[in-house]
């Protein structure tokens, strides 16, 4: 099975000696998990809402994580 960037951040950061609470971990990857879901929902709902006419060859799931998520990291809202 294939690990998430959670999962994948969280060994990283044991490997370099950083404790991270196990309760940060198990928050982070339930946050993970609802927006995969409510992606994968959205996409199969609404995936027209994402196209981009002027750029028809940009796949629709980028335009969605730009809309979504892509946001400045000191940006937070």
């Amino acid at each position: 099975m294939k690990q998430t960037a959670v999962e994948w951040l969280y060994e990283e950061l044991i490997l370099e000696g950083i404790n991270v609470p196990k309760v940060f971990y198990d928050k982070a990857k339930e946050m993970e998990k609802e927006q995969i879901e409510i992606a994968f929902f959205k996409g199969d709902l609404f995936a027209e809402d994402y196209f981009d006419a002027d750029n028809p060859t940009k796949d629709v799931s980028e335009n969605y994580y730009n809309k979504t998520f892509n946001k400045s990291i000191n940006n937070k809202g």
